[in-house]
C-alpha cells in the first residue's frame, strides 16, 4: 500500500474559521418546516409548536447561521403574509415547489426557533428580488430591526415581538441567474436592482452585511461573466458573493462522485479570481468574501423526474419532496465537501448546508413520530465541534486514482485546524473504494504528544444508511492503532471513510 503524507506547521496557515461556515438553510419546501422543525400537536412540541426532539438534534449538529425562507421560495414570498396572528395569515400558492403555503410558520416563529437553538444561531434573511424590490426589502428590514416608534416597528411590537430581531446578514435574492427562478433576470438587470436595494438598506442601517447572488452553479452558461457583471454594479455595496453547488453520482460514476470536492474547490478559486479581478479594475483595496450558502449531496435527477409527474391542479401542503436517504458513500463525499470549505477559510466565511430537516437534510423526522440522524449528520457535527481555529496549510503527497470527470485525483483529501489551546484536529477522507490508505503526518513546530481520538465513518456496505426502521445503522466508530511518535502521526484510513483525528 502506498502511503499518503503531508506536513503541519503553525507558521503556514490558510485563515481563521468563521463560525458562520457551519450554517444551514431552512426553506419553505416540502417538510423542512411543517412536520420538520414545526409540528404543533407532536408529543415533543413546545407551546410554540417547535419539535423539541428536532431542536435537540439541531443543537448537537452545531448549526450557526440559518438562511431563511429560501431558496427558490423567496422569489414569490410576501413577508407580510408571515406576520401577525397565525389564524389570520393568508394561504398562498408557491410556484417554486408547486405547493400550498399556509404561513402558519413565519418570521416571528423563525426568530423564535433560532433563539431556542441558542446564541450561536444567527438569522440570515433573504429578501425577494424576484417579483419585489427595494421598497419591500426596506419594509421588511424596518419591521424586523427598528426598535419602535414607526408604523412597521410598532406593528411588530403589536404582534408580540417587543425586541427587534437584530438581523445583520441579508441575501439579496436567490439564484437570479436561473431561468427556473420566479422573476429571473439578466446579470445587468439583477446587478442594478441588487445595488439599489443594497444602497437603500445601508441607508437604514450602515452595519448590515449583504450577499449578492452569484451563479447557481459553475456549470451555468453565464458563470463568471455573471459574477463580474453583478460585482461591477455592487462591489462597494456588498460583502459577499454567493455560490451554490450540489453533487450526485452522474450516470452512476461513483469514482468521480467521490472526487466532487475537486469541482467545489475549483468553483471557489474561480469565483475568488473573478471577484479580485473586478476589485483590481475598480482599484479597490476591499476583498469580497464568499457565501457558499447552498451546498450538499442532492440526487437532483430523481427530483427532476418526479417534478414532471406533478398534476397542474394539485397544490399540496408540505408534501414529501427531496427526502434523499444518504448512504455511507454520500457521507464520505459530504465530509470531503466540508474539507473543501475549510481549506478556503480565508475567503469562504459563510456557508449553509442545504437543508436542515427532511429536505436533503442531516436530520429526518416522521410526522407524529421520531427524529433521527442521517449519515451526513456526523461529519457536519464533528467539523462544527472540532473545526474551530486556524486552518493549517495542508498540501498532500498522495497516491492517486483515475476519474472520468476530473482525471487523476488524490485518494487523500484532508485539512487540519489548530484550536486556540494548541490542539489540532485532522479531517481526512480516503476516496479509495477497496483499499485502506496509510497516512503519515509530520508535525513541525507543534507541541503535540498524543492522539486524543481517531474516529471514522465507514462501513463494509458502502450503501448502508440510517432509516426510520434502523436509525442507528451507521455511526462513527473508534479506530485503533493511530499513534504519534517522534513528531510523526501514523494512521491507517479505512476504505471509503471520513476520519477525524484529534491531537493534543
Amino acid at each position: 500500500m502506498h502511503t499518503a503524507r503531508f506536513t503541519l506547521n503553525p507558521a503556514f496557515t490558510i485563515g481563521e474559521v468563521n463560525p458562520r461556515v457551519f450554517g444551514s438553510f431552512v426553506e419553505h419546501l416540502g417538510r423542512c418546516v411543517y412536520t420538520g422543525i414545526f409540528e404543533p400537536g407532536h408529543p415533543t412540541a413546545d407551546d410554540k409548536g417547535l419539535r423539541q426532539d428536532v431542536l435537540d438534534l439541531v443543537r448537537e449538529l452545531g448549526v450557526t447561521a440559518v438562511r431563511y425562507p429560501g431558496g427558490n421560495f423567496v422569489s414569490g414570498y410576501k413577508w407580510e403574509d408571515s406576520v401577525g396572528p397565525a389564524e389570520n395569515r393568508p394561504r398562498r400558492l408557491d410556484l417554486a415547489w408547486h405547493s400550498t403555503e399556509t404561513n402558519r410558520f413565519g418570521l416571528s416563529e423563525y426568530i423564535g426557533f433560532l433563539r431556542k437553538i441558542g446564541p450561536q444561531a444567527e438569522p440570515m434573511m433573504a429578501v425577494n428580488l424576484g417579483i419585489r424590490g427595494v421598497a419591500e426589502a426596506l419594509e421588511l428590514q424596518e419591521y424586523a430591526n427598528h426598535p419602535e416608534g414607526t408604523a412597521l416597528s410598532d406593528l411588530r411590537v403589536s404582534h408580540g415581538d417587543k425586541d427587534p430581531f437584530g438581523i445583520r446578514l441579508w441575501c439579496l435574492g436567490n439564484e437570479m441567474d436561473g431561468p427556473w427562478q420566479t422573476g429571473h433576470k439578466t446579470a445587468e438587470e439583477y446587478g442594478r436592482v441588487a445595488a439599489e436595494t443594497a444602497r437603500a438598506m445601508r441607508q437604514l442601517d450602515p452595519g448590515v452585511e449583504l450577499v449578492a447572488c452569484g451563479s447557481s452553479s459553475q456549470s451555468m452558461p453565464t458563470f463568471a461573466e455573471w459574477e463580474a457583471t453583478v460585482l461591477e454594479e455592487t462591489y462597494d455595496l456588498v460583502d459577499y458573493i454567493s455560490l451554490h453547488a450540489y453533487y450526485w453520482p452522474e450516470g452512476g460514476d461513483i469514482d468521480s462522485f467521490l472526487a466532487s470536492a475537486v469541482d467545489m474547490e475549483s468553483f471557489i478559486d474561480n469565483v475568488v479570481a473573478t471577484a479580485d479581478h473586478v476589485g483590481a479594475r475598480l482599484k479597490s483595496k476591499k476583498k469580497i468574501n464568499l457565501s457558499f450558502d447552498e451546498w450538499n449531496v442532492w440526487y437532483l435527477p430523481e427530483w427532476e423526474a418526479r417534478a414532471k409527474t406533478f398534476e397542474q391542479h394539485d397544490w399540496p401542503e408540505s408534501p414529501r419532496l427531496l427526502e434523499d436517504n444518504y448512504s455511507v458513500t454520500d457521507a464520505v463525499v459530504f465530509g470531503s465537501l466540508l474539507i473543501a470549505l475549510l481549506r478556503h477559510a480565508d475567503r469562504v466565511t459563510v456557508a449553509c448546508l442545504a437543508q436542515l430537516v427532511n429536505v436533503i437534510a442531516p436530520i429526518m423526522t416522521e410526522p407524529g413520530g421520531p427524529a433521527w440522524r442521517q449519515t451526513t449528520f456526523f461529519p457536519f457535527a464533528q467539523a462544527a465541534r472540532h473545526g474551530r481555529g486556524q486552518v493549517l496549510d495542508v498540501r498532500v503527497d498522495s497516491p492517486t486514482y483515475e476519474t472520468r470527470k476530473y482525471g487523476e485525483t488524490d485518494l487523500l483529501h484532508a485539512t487540519a485546524v489548530r484550536a486556540e489551546d494548541g490542539t489540532v484536529t485532522v479531517f481526512a477522507v480516503n476516496r479509495g473504494r477497496t483499499d485502506a490508505l496509510p497516512l503519515e503526518v509530520a508535525l513541525s513546530g507543534l507541541d503535540l504528544t498524543r492522539v486524543v481520538e481517531h474516529s471514522a465513518l465507514a462501513d463494509a456496505d458502502p450503501d448502508a444508511r440510517n432509516t426510520l426502521e434502523d436509525p442507528e445503522r451507521v455511526t462513527p466508530h473508534p479506530v485503533d492503532g493511530t499513534a504519534l511518535r517522534d513528531g510523526t502521526l501514523s494512521a491507517v484510513l479505512e476504505p471509503l471513510s471520513w476520519n477525524v483525528i484529534r491531537l493534543a
